[in-house]
């Protein structure tokens, strides 16, 4: 719910004094982490927030970063909280227009959506690559498992929804290249891909077995990092929601 951000900066002369917390930050402790960018209320206008998006650069007095969370996959992503008490950076820092924040900030969603499409579809990919592999090499009774069509229609299904995933991500992302509208498309290219992506990673852990459970293999990673493409960038519900909003639905 990124409208109700409850940080705030407050103008103080020539300077921003930002107060507040942000949790599940990419990329925010890392060595190469030059500055983060601020979502804060700056203000309110008839009784709505004004949100500004304000640059914070590392090392400014008063910005905390926390220590790296322990996640249950996606363990290459840098991720932390942050924290910033009284901290004061310059009003040149006011990234767009004061009060445009938001809507910067959901535009960059739109454009994140189709990014996560496309991690999907790869992630998707990979278990078909990878299972493909394993069923021509292992046995089990006797036979190659990739000889048995309960194996056989279980890799048909992943293929079969990595190619539609894909599509989706190849309209959403044409049309954001094209300059043309395309939040419905990306909404429905990261719903479609991520069910994909955990789908495919499910299944192939099943194809592999035990092995699948295995950390030496790598469709044990692609199970871990599969289901956080359902929660990030919005959740499907998310996408639902918006999905439906854009077709004139209420909801």
């Amino acid at each position: 719910d990124a409208g109700a951000t409850r940080t705030t900066a407050r103008r103080d002369g020539d300077n921003w004094v930002i107060n507040g917390t942000k949790a599940f930050i990419t990329n925010s402790g890392t060595d190469i982490t030059r500055v983060v960018t601020v979502t804060a209320v700056t203000g309110e206008v008839d009784g709505r927030k004004q949100i500004s998006a304000i640059m914070v650069p590392a090392g400014t007095p008063g910005f905390t970063v926390s220590k790296k969370y322990s996640k249950v996959g996606w363990n290459a992503s840098d991720t932390r909280e942050l924290s910033f008490a009284d901290c004061v950076v310059p009003a040149k820092n006011l990234l767009g227009e004061e009060g445009r924040g938001y809507a910067q900030f959901l535009s960059t969603l739109d454009e994140g959506r189709v990014a996560i499409a496309a991690v999907s579809v790869g992630l998707a990919q990979g278990c078909v690559d990878e299972c493909l592999k394993y069923v021509r090499e292992r046995e089990a009774f006797g036979h190659k498992i990739g000889e048995y069509q309960a194996i056989q229609f279980k890799i048909a299904d992943m293929e079969a929804r990595t190619h539609v995933a894909r599509l989706a991500y190849y309209e959403a992302a044409s049309r954001m290249l094209r300059n043309e509208p395309f939040k419905r498309q990306a909404a429905i290219a990261k719903l479609v891909s991520s069910n994909a992506a955990m789908d495919n990673a499910r299944d192939a852990t099943q194809i592999f077995g035990g092995y699948g459970f295995m950390n030496e293999f790598p469709v044990g990673r692609f199970y871990r990092d599969a289901k956080i493409l359902e929660i990030g960038e919005g959740t499907s519900e998310v996408q639902r929601m918006l999905i439906a909003r854009d077709l004139g639905v209420r909801v």
